[in-house]
């Protein structure tokens, strides 16, 4: 197999004449978890549906799992899962019937308990889905996606509108995830989120890729004009200071904190329009 999960090479869509994509590289490894970040209207839904079946291309080179996603082959869906925001269930069957009745649909489904076990839902199996809080339904829209063992899984904004504690349970099961060998293709607006979960990721403006490498590396990437601090001893800063604006330097008596991935997005996203096609 090869070591990639998903590449892509100059990938566009374009609608009636504007393109939403313009020309994007990027690639997924095998078991890792990437995060495709970007400001509403760059384009981020669009290339994510690409890469899912669900859109068709304007032109490039897309390959996920092997396949061209495009041709939507059923032995394509068969290998990955894919958990929207919102999955639609019947409210009125328990956790471990919604799991199996999408068992039913793949020749090679995960085991049940195996899946209740990995989302965190043991205790909640014979539980009715309308009796769940925010945070289990969340538990339960991953299981479905889950159902069919994929390789590779789709996981679109996993903890909006969660409180803090049920966001970091949600990141204990990505986590998860990871340690069973799954690719996790994720958005997110949270930039702690995928400073956390991201093994790479890569930022989207205005249809482009800006950005990719680890969460780290963009943070360090950017801001290379950024005002620096030293620490120097008590009996020499007053005349570091005065010999520094003799010069013309800023000096700033207190020393900033390390930069963020959300530093490094929210310098890269400050010109992005919010009127580009989704």
């Amino acid at each position: 197999m090869p070591d990639n999960a998903i590449e892509v090479h100059a990938l566009t869509k374009s609608y009636e004449g504007v393109e939403a994509v313009r020309g994007i590289d990027l690639h997924v490894a095998r078991g890792e978890v990437f995060a495709l970040l970007g400001p509403n209207g760059a384009g981020k839904t669009t290339t994510v549906e690409i890469l899912e079946g669900h859109r068709t291309r304007t032109s490039g080179d897309v390959s996920v799992l092997g396949y061209d996603p495009g041709k939507a082959e059923r032995s394509f869906k068969e290998r990955i899962g894919i958990v929207l925001q919102e999955t639609g269930v019947n409210r009125f069957l328990t956790v471990a019937e919604v799991i199996d009745q999408f068992r039913g649909f793949y020749p090679s489904p995960r085991p049940l308990d195996e899946i209740i076990e990995v989302v965190g839902l043991k205790e909640k199996r014979d539980s009715l889905v309308r009796k769940l809080s925010g945070g289990q339904q969340r538990r339960l829209d991953v299981a479905v996606g889950l159902a069919g063992d994929p390789e590779l899984l789709f996981l679109d904004e996993p903890t909006t509108g969660f409180d803090p504690s049920a966001r970091r349970n949600a990141w204990g099961m990505v986590q998860t995830l990871r340690d069973l060998g799954k690719t996790v293709f994720l958005t997110t607006h949270y930039m702690d989120e995928a400073q956390v979960l991201a093994d790479r990721v890569a930022l989207i403006v205005g249809g482009k890729i800006v950005a990719q490498g680890t969460p780290t590396e963009l943070a360090q990437r950017t801001g290379a004009d950024e005002r620096r601090a030293f620490t120097v001893p008590s009996t020499d800063a007053d005349r570091l200071v005065g010999l520094a604006r003799e010069v013309g330097i800023d000096v700033r008596e207190t020393t900033p904190p390390g930069r963020t991935l959300e530093d490094a997005y929210l310098e890269l996203t400050k010109d992005q329009s919010e009127e580009r096609v989704e």
